[in-house]
């Protein structure tokens, strides 16, 4: 499966996924954490490649990050928000809880508590980490045959070669309550890119910044665009919906 593209033997799946929490991080420094207003190309990429059990992390032997593989496959995903009951656009409501943040600080501060701690970390930080409540989302995928057939096994509980541990969103305690595949005929609220040449000059609720690709080896060629879903409800995602998601992507 690796080095496929999205022109290959393409075929789309639709896939909920319903959660009470979850987070999107943006990479961030300091006290606050934010999240992302709705879920990420990258993280439904990350799902996705699970379910299909692609192990995406590689090991240099040298870089103390996490890396991704450079020959995973290219996808074609869409996100959306599913219709309500009562057929209006409902997204996630943003929360924060309040921890403790504890370290061994740089330098000096703090130095005064080292021997109450008996060798723990004794620089303690109030920091505020924000999550989503309430996600429920649909990723419209286009890929390679293969992937999808795998995907479809997984979601019916079918054991994949290569897969490691429970789909989490953003957070391994964020377990998602369902993650099935759903009717492609069901209208959602597209999530669509926003630029110049459109809805630029609009005005529009829910506006985020969601990241489309993470290099974690080098920060500058992490991608990413300003989205928001559209205020009507349709079956199809618009062209300006469909983010390309790989690592030869350019988006």
């Amino acid at each position: 499966m690796n080095g496929n593209t999205v022109s290959e033997k393409t075929k789309m799946v639709r896939i909920l996924v319903e959660a009470p929490f979850a987070t999107f991080r943006t990479f961030s420094a300091g006290s606050f954490r934010p999240t992302a207003g709705f879920m990420t190309p990258s993280a439904a990429y990350g799902l996705v490649m699970n379910l299909a059990g692609v192990n995406t992390r590689h090991d240099d032997g040298r870089s103390a990050m996490t890396l991704m593989r450079d020959d995973l496959p290219t996808v074609r995903i869409a996100l959306g928000i599913p219709t309500s009951p009562n057929h209006e656009l409902e997204l996630p409501m943003p929360q924060s809880v309040f921890q403790q943040l504890h370290n061994y600080p740089v330098g000096n501060s703090g130095k005064d508590h080292a021997p109450n701690t008996k060798g723990n970390k004794y620089n303690i930080t109030p920091v505020r980490r924000q999550f989503l409540m309430d996600l429920r989302a649909v990723i419209a995928l286009e890929c390679h045959s293969e992937i999808l057939e795998t995907i479809r096994r997984s979601l019916k509980g079918a054991p994949t070669s290569d897969r490691f541990g429970l789909p989490f969103l953003g957070d391994n305690s964020f377990l998602p309550d369902r993650v099935e595949e759903v009717d492609s005929t069901a209208p959602a609220f597209w999530f669509e890119k926003i630029g110049p040449d459109n809805h630029g000059d609009e005005l529009r609720a829910g506006v985020t910044r969601l990241t489309q690709w993470i290099d974690r080896a080098d920060m500058s060629r992490t991608r990413s665009a300003l989205y928001a879903p559209n205020d009507t409800a349709s079956v199809n995602p618009s062209e300006i919906a469909w983010t390309e998601v790989g690592p030869t992507t350019d988006n």
